[in-house]
C-alpha cells in the first residue's frame, strides 16, 4: 500500500507541475514578464510589512499594558512611556509604508479608516475621557469595546498618538486609571486589525498573533482570505490576469500619491482657516514629514520591490521605455528627499515653501504614473 500510495502521489504531483507548466506555456511574452513580478511584490513588499507591523504591534501592546500596570500601582512610568512612543513610531513606519496597498483588504475591511482616521475629533475625545461609563466599560472589555464602539476618530494610531504625545515629546505621566485602560484598549484593537491584514494576505498568521484575533468563545476575527494566491494564482475574479495585478499595484501608487500631494500636504500648506491649518497627520508626535516620506517609500517598494535583485514592475517598464523608468525613480528618489528638507510642518506648513517644493515633485510621480506607466501597462 505505501508504494501504490507513493507512485500516486508522485503522479499527481507530476500531473500539477505539468498544468502549471502548461499554464506558464500559454501566457503570453507580456504575461510571463508581469507574473514574475507578483510572487516577490506579495511575499517581500506586502506580506513583510504587514508582518513586521503586527509584529511591532505586539511590542506596543506589552508596552501599554506595562505603562497600565504602573499606572495602577501609582509607579513612575516616563521610561515606559517613551518606550511605548517609539514602538508606536516603529509600528506606524510600517503601516505607512504600507499605503500604496491599501486595496484589498484595507479597504474592503474598513481597516484603513478604523485604524488610521485624522484628524481626531477632539470635542468627542474630550467627553469620552470624562465620561464615567463608557470609560468604565472599556476598562471592562479592553480593544472589544474600542474596536466595536467607538468611531474612527477615537481610535487607532491617533488616538493612541494622542495618548503618548505631546508636541514631539513624550506625553506627561498623569493618565488616570481609565485613561490608560483605554490606552491598552486602544493598542489592542489597533494591533488585531494590523493581524488581520497580514492574515488576510498571507492567508494565516502564527499561534501568538492567532490568539489575539481569537476570542473567549472560540470566535476567530479572520476573514479567511489569501490575497496572495488571489493574486499569484489569478484566483480572484478582480485579477484575471497579470497585467490586471500589475495595474492594480501601480494603482494603489498613484492613489497614495494623490493623497500625500493634495490632502496631507496640500490641505496644511493651502490652509486659510484654522481647521484646516489643523488638518494635520500626526500633530502630537511631529512625525507627519516621516510619514509622508514612508508613503513614497511604500511606492518605491511597490514599483521597485522592497528587496534588492526582486522582479518588479520597474523592470518591465525599462523594458518598454528606458527613459520612461528613468523618469519614474528619479521622481520617486527626488520626492523622498524634498519632504525630508521640510522643517517644522505641524507649526509651519501654510506657504511655507521647502512644502511648496515636494507637493509639486510628487504630484509630477502621481503624472508619471498615472499618465504614463499605466497606460504603457495596458497596451
Amino acid at each position: 500500500m505505501k508504494k501504490i500510495t507513493y507512485l500516486v502521489s508522485v503522479a499527481v504531483i507530476g500531473a500539477a507541475l505539468a498544468a502549471c507548466n502548461d499554464a506558464n506555456v500559454n501566457l503570453s511574452d507580456k504575461e510571463k514578464a508581469l507574473k514574475e513580478v507578483v510572487k516577490p511584490y506579495v511575499e517581500n513588499t506586502v506580506i513583510a510589512t504587514y508582518n513586521a507591523m503586527a509584529s511591532e504591534g505586539l511590542a506596543l501592546l506589552a508596552d501599554v499594558e506595562a505603562i497600565q500596570e504602573a499606572v495602577k500601582n501609582e509607579q513612575d512610568y516616563t521610561a515606559k512611556m517613551a518606550a511605548a512612543g517609539e514602538s508606536w513610531r516603529r509600528m506606524r513606519h510600517h503601516w505607512e509604508q504600507s499605503e500604496a496597498f491599501l486595496y484589498g483588504p484595507a479597504d474592503k475591511h474598513y481597516i484603513d479608516p478604523h485604524i488610521d482616521s485624522w484628524p481626531l475629533d477632539y470635542n468627542e475625545m474630550n467627553a469620552l475621557l470624562t465620561d464615567t461609563a463608557r470609560m468604565a466599560k472599556i476598562e471592562e472589555d479592553g480593544g472589544a469595546y474600542v474596536g466595536d464602539k467607538l468611531g474612527y476618530a477615537l481610535k487607532g494610531f491617533h488616538a493612541a498618538e494622542y495618548l503618548l504625545f505631546k508636541e514631539g515629546q513624550p506625553h506627561e505621566c498623569n493618565l488616570t486609571s481609565a485613561e490608560a485602560a483605554y490606552l491598552v484598549g486602544i493598542v489592542e484593537d489597533l494591533v488585531q486589525q494590523a493581524i488581520i491584514l497580514e492574515d488576510c494576505w498571507a492567508g494565516g498568521v502564527n499561534e501568538e498573533k492567532k490568539a489575539l484575533i481569537t476570542d473567549e468563545e472560540g470566535e476567530s476575527m479572520s476573514w479567511g482570505e489569501n490575497y496572495a494566491e488571489y493574486f499569484m494564482n489569478l484566483t480572484h475574479p478582480d485579477w484575471k490576469t497579470y497585467q490586471a495585478v500589475a495595474e492594480q499595484i501601480v494603482a494603489g501608487c498613484v492613489e497614495i500619491a494623490g493623497e500625500v500631494a493634495d490632502l496631507k500636504m496640500g490641505n496644511p500648506y493651502r490652509s486659510s482657516n484654522k481647521e484646516e491649518q489643523e488638518y494635520i497627520e500626526s500633530p502630537y508626535s511631529y512625525t507627519s514629514t516621516i510619514d509622508f516620506a514612508d508613503n513614497i517609500i511604500s511606492i518605491k517598494n511597490s514599483y521597485c520591490g522592497a528587496k534588492a535583485g526582486d522582479a518588479a514592475i520597474a523592470d518591465y517598464i525599462k523594458k518598454q521605455d528606458a527613459e520612461l523608468n528613468s523618469k519614474v525613480l528619479a521622481a520617486i528618489e527626488e520626492s523622498i528627499a524634498l519632504i525630508e528638507k521640510i522643517k517644522d510642518f505641524e507649526t509651519k506648513a501654510q506657504g511655507d515653501a521647502d512644502v511648496k517644493a515636494a507637493i509639486d515633485k510628487v504630484s509630477e510621480l502621481e503624472a508619471l504614473l498615472d499618465d504614463e506607466v499605466m497606460p504603457l501597462l495596458s497596451k
